[in-house]
């Protein structure tokens, strides 16, 4: 946020340099130049909402920039970017008065700059409402997608770097004017603009960063630390000066072009290592630190063999970052070593090409000048490196890098906000819907309607990282059976797939428990059997509540006739005597010779009128009172509760082997389809039958709420014909479920 005040007289230093700059006539500062003087009448007098002045804040991102080496093209796109919110149509603008690549960096830097800030309110209220000081489970995730959407954001690695000096600009702002910042913005300092540095190795913005926001997240453990280091400062610095001589002279005396330096010792580095290793803070070994600097691998190593022949290392001490660079690129040797004195020392040793990388990072990268003119990511060159062919490689090394991180975090997935400001990850290509089911289930029930930027569209338009999403809800309702249709395009992400699922299967058991019930109590009345209690006959029937068993009846898993039988009293089982003994007759369409009883001889069969079995059906036998035996299919749901009852009754059958016969057997066999009703449907699941050559000889259907229940009776030789069948039509538009009976 950006406000009108007086001019601070704080802004003068910097702009004093960045003036020192641009009237260099040996530096190529022309575009910076004329950025500056196109944004200065729009920001005189302007402040952030930090309260500093929007100019200085400019003139020290620029100052920043240029101590890591950015060109002159980066620094001017910091005035463009803000000067941006005071132009009426900024991409046009800044697109014809600078080009397009600066119109793109202004706008997108400062779309993300809106999104941090309310993702970092977003956090901060959720620190807040979190009980006995502990961190909301919120704010870490927020501060994931915050790292994650800065990545997304920063294909040109220009906006990483803007905003990077951006924010170190305004810690120090704080630092000077003895002001502290809003603890949110000092622990996304910390958590998401530090570790980028690391990640784009710009050591010099990372320790700074970090030990800024340190400063005020933790005022007291800084001034302690900072109160331990200087209490022996002047005996430390004179100690480390010392061993700094040694070691360039005897390393010069071997020929060696070598510089020595001191290293600064970074307060939040020795308060993570104290933690980290539950150190005491004279056990931290860093705290007296030299860096040798050679020209090439090879002196690196012999400069390290003569540290370890000249003093005691210290065991596990001892990192190899040449051979083993870290993730962002850093290489260096580090050991630590005592002295005569037995003092700790560390001791980094690097070429001066490694020092580059280790100090600017990916900044270093566009020092290149022969990577042509717009150099890298559309930043020009301004200065060459020696080892030319050695920066060519890394920048080849940071482009693959940079293409496998960007594999996860581009490709995939996007980020889009809520009204509230909350960030939430979708894969690529999610819609509006996809987004409120991500939110709430509930809310993507209820989704009817959706704005993205404040504007309607429909609810299949794919989003895009950085938009805003508002659902417009329903009171009550339920999603639409289309949002499943693949080729609508309402769906992307498997979770809101199978929460649109886990609903109509919902709807579904409703129904059939609803159904189930009726059949049930009407059973019940004809029975007899209205006093009987409902929990009771669902755990004799083998099921855990009335509901479920109301479920099985209505889909048809279990039938009437067998609650009938089971509430019937069971039947003596048959001697020998009432086994009727003759030969078959010819049942329905079938022959009775097809079924034959194995270890009995030549019984009466008939083939149950509940399962329907026909050839090559797994069977069995259950022997009737007065009618034979009745045969079923093994995984008759009538069967089995028989056989349960009376297992005596059960006995071995088997289809009898066919003769050559003029006239072929048919069985009939029912086949069950549940789908979405609508016209034609009907006539398009008998066309299906006809495309496969069998005969429908009867249809029962019935409709409930949009939900058509068939049944088709038809007549095959063969049961292997009625799973084919069966197949085909789970293909029909709207057929949700096709089951033999």
């Amino acid at each position: 946020m950006i406000t009108r005040a007086a001019p601070d007289p704080a802004a003068t230093a910097a702009s004093s340099a960045i003036a020192a700059a641009l009237a260099d006539p040996g530096a190529d500062a022309r575009a910076l130049q004329r950025a500056r003087a196109f944004a200065e009448p729009l920001l005189s007098g302007e402040t952030l909402e930090t309260g500093e002045p929007v100019l200085a804040h400019a003139d020290g991102v620029v100052e920043i920039l240029r101590t890591i080496g950015a060109t002159a093209d980066l620094q001017a796109c910091v005035y463009l970017v803000y000067a941006s919110p005071f132009l009426a149509r900024p991409r046009e603008v800044i697109a014809k008065a600078f080009g397009d690549s600066y119109a793109d960096v202004a706008v997108e830097t400062n779309k993300l700059v809106q999104l941090q800030r309310q993702a970092r309110q977003r956090a901060q209220a959720a620190s807040a409402a979190a009980r006995g000081g502990e961190a909301h489970p919120l704010a870490a995730a927020q501060t994931e997608n915050v790292r994650k959407m800065l990545l997304a954001f920063s294909r040109d690695l220009r906006v990483v770097l803007l905003r990077l000096a951006s924010r170190l600009q305004t810690l120090r702002y704080f630092a000077a004017s003895k002001r502290v910042p809003d603890a949110a913005l000092a622990a996304e300092s910390l958590q998401v603009f530090a570790p980028l540095a690391n990640r784009l190795g710009i050591w010099q913005l990372k320790w700074e960063l970090e030990d800024l926001a340190f400063r005020f997240l933790e005022p007291d453990t800084y001034k302690h630390i900072a109160r331990l280091l200087d209490e022996k400062r002047i005996e430390r610095e004179a100690v480390v000066e010392h061993m700094r001589q040694r070691l360039e002279r005897e390393l010069r005396a071997l020929g060696l072009s070598v510089q020595v330096q001191g290293r600064p010792k970074h307060i939040y580095s020795i308060v993570k290592k104290m933690r980290g290793k539950s150190l005491d803070f004279e056990q931290v070994h860093d705290l007296r630190a030299l860096r040798v600097i050679v020209e090439t691998v090879e002196a690196c190593y012999r400069v390290l063999a003569w540290v370890h022949d000249h003093f005691t290392p210290v065991p596990d001490e001892f990192d190899d970052y040449i051979a083993r660079p870290k993730p962002n690129g850093y290489q260096s040797l580090h050991t630590v070593v005592r002295d005569e004195h037995g003092r700790a020392f560390e001791i980094q040793i690097r070429t001066r090409a490694m020092h580059e990388h280790a100090e600017h990072g990916v900044a270093a990268h566009w020092a290149y000048k022969e990577a042509g003119t717009k150099g890298y990511a559309g930043v020009s060159a301004a200065s060459s490196y020696d080892a030319k062919i050695a920066v060519l490689r890394q920048l080849l090394a940071w482009q693959r890098d940079l293409s496998g991180l960007s594999h996860g975090l581009f490709d995939d997935s996007i980020y889009v906000l809520t009204p509230q400001a909350a960030i939430v990850e979708l894969p690529k290509g999610a819609t509006p819907v996809d987004f409120a089911y991500a939110v709430h289930t509930d809310l993507g029930h209820r989704c009817r309607g959706a704005r993205v930027d404040g504007q309607m569209v429909p609810l299949n338009t794919p989003l895009a990282t950085g938009q805003t999403v508002e659902i417009i809800a329903a009171k009550e309702g339920g999603p639409s059976r289309d949002w499943l249709n693949p080729e609508a395009g309402y769906l992307v992400s498997h979770r809101a797939k199978s929460k649109v699922r886990a609903w109509f299967n919902a709807q579904a058991a409703a129904d059939n428990i609803a159904r189930g019930r009726e059949q049930v109590e009407r059973l019940l009345q004809r029975e007899g059997k209205t006093a009987l209690k409902l929990e009771e006959l669902a755990l004799e029937l083998g099921f855990d509540t009335p509901d479920a068993l109301f479920e099985a009846v209505g889909k048809e898993a279990l039938t009437l006739r067998a609650i009938e039988q089971h509430l019937r009293p069971a039947e003596p089982a048959p001697t020998d005597a009432e086994l009727v003994v003759k030969k078959h007759r010819a049942v329905t369409s079938a022959r009775s010779g097809d079924v034959l009883v194995q270890g009995v001889g030549s019984l009466m069969t008939t083939l149950a009128r509940c399962c329907k079995p026909a050839p090559p059906d797994d069977i069995r036998g259950f022997v009737t009172r007065g009618k034979g035996v009745s045969v079923h299919r093994a995984d008759c749901p009538d069967f089995q509760a028989l056989a349960q009852r009376q297992p005596d009754r059960v006995i071995d059958v088997e289809w009898a082997a066919r003769g050559d016969a003029a006239q072929p057997v048919v069985y009939a066999v029912d086949v069950g389809v549940q789908a979405q009703d609508r016209q034609g449907l009907l006539r398009d699941i008998s066309e299906a039958f006809a495309r496969e050559k069998i005969n429908v000889i009867g249809v029962q259907t019935q409709t409930v709420k949009g939900v058509a229940w068939m049944t088709f009776t038809v007549e095959v030789s063969d049961a292997t014909r009625v799973s084919r069948v069966m197949a085909v039509l789970g293909d029909v538009p709207g057929v949700q479920r096709v089951w033999r009976r």
